[in-house]
């Protein structure tokens, strides 16, 4: 069985074991190689019949399998990552057909919103993922699909992504701004003369959404954001719609620019006017293991003492440690000079 028959939100217990590791990293400096020693040293230790895979990279660690991403890829039970965000999201690109495995993220130093567990923690979160004693966030993607000025499909690999924070058109290099006509389950929208637009997940909504001036949108909720960047427009503000929806970014032929696109931060493809993509909800989220899984269990904390497993909601910290949400000039004084 696997470990994605975990509930979102909720902490199960059924003693299934995963049967194989995936360990993904960021560049192997020497924190980054003294990590991935470590937990493999733990994991061989404690869970001798666990198979262990890695890229095939030029600095794939000693001693684990290749794996390679696919139709034919072999099962992965469960993924580490050991990096930043950026790993998270690496790691999401690997599974673009089918089911994803659910995700144990350590950062290797400072925290981000897809990072709940510091190294330090790795001997509890690696436990409680083994023992079957985790709780998931189902992070929602985004697919796409390209079309022609014909309104022909365009057969590029970049549909074939699977995006976790955003899917973004922008006017590039080119001094001019594009025009795109945005369209939701077929009917028109608006036409938006701007810099660009982002189509983001509600994970993505903090990251460059967020520096658009888009809304912050819980992750555990299914829906969509339609952000523009820097629009001709004092009207034209950020759109939340339900992840049932469908929408398309078609470049006018009027546009005076083509709009690169750009998937994660990566850019994958020019679209000329005439052409667009269509953006939809993922069938297949990221299972991201929570902080909460390695809280200790009720009956050994006091009254009192903050929530129970499966209760702390790791967003809501993350708002408040990373964002400083609401923090004033003042209040952000008094925390740096508080008398004793």
């Amino acid at each position: 069985m696997h470990l994605l028959n975990y509930f979102q939100g909720r902490r199960v217990t059924n003693g299934i074991s995963p049967k194989s590791v995936l360990i993904v990293n960021k560049l192997r400096t020497k924190p980054v190689v003294d990590a991935i020693d470590t937990l493999l040293s733990y994991i061989r230790k404690n869970y001798p019949d666990v198979q262990i895979y890695h890229e095939n990279r030029p600095d794939i660690p000693q001693g684990v399998k290749v794996w390679k991403p696919g139709p034919d890829a072999a099962k992965i039970d469960l993924v580490i990552t050991l990096g930043g965000d950026g790993t998270i999201l690496h790691a999401s690109s690997l599974f673009k057909v089918g089911a994803v495995p659910p995700v144990l993220s350590f950062s290797m130093g400072t925290l981000g919103f897809l990072l709940p567990f510091h190294i330090d923690d790795y001997t509890k979160a690696i436990d409680s993922a083994f023992a079957g004693r985790i709780t998931v966030l189902h992070r929602m993607r985004l697919s796409c699909t390209f079309k022609d000025s014909g309104g022909d499909r365009i057969d590029t690999k970049a549909e074939d992504w699977q995006v976790m924070n955003e899917i973004a058109l922008h006017r590039g290099s080119s001094p001019h701004l594009n025009t795109i006509d945005v369209f939701v389950d077929g009917q028109h929208l608006t036409e938006a003369v701007s810099d660009g637009l982002i189509v983001s997940t509600p994970t993505g909504s903090t990251a460059y959404s967020l520096s658009a001036g888009g809304p912050i949108v819980h992750p555990s909720l299914s829906a969509i954001v339609l952000t523009p960047i820097c629009p001709r427009s004092l009207s034209f503000r950020p759109l939340v719609f339900p992840s049932s929806s469908s929408i398309t970014l078609k470049i006018s032929k009027r546009s005076r620019a083509p709009a690169g696109l750009s998937m994660d931060g990566q850019t994958s493809h020019v679209l000329n006017p005439g052409e667009s993509v269509t953006v939809r909800a993922s069938l297949h989220p990221i299972p991201c293991i929570n902080r909460s899984s390695i809280t200790e269990p009720d009956e050994m904390r006091e009254a009192g003492e903050g929530a129970g497993p499966g209760k702390e909601d790791d967003w809501v910290r993350d708002i408040n440690n990373l964002l400083q949400y609401n923090a004033t000039f003042r209040s952000k004084a008094l925390t740096r000079h508080q008398r004793t």
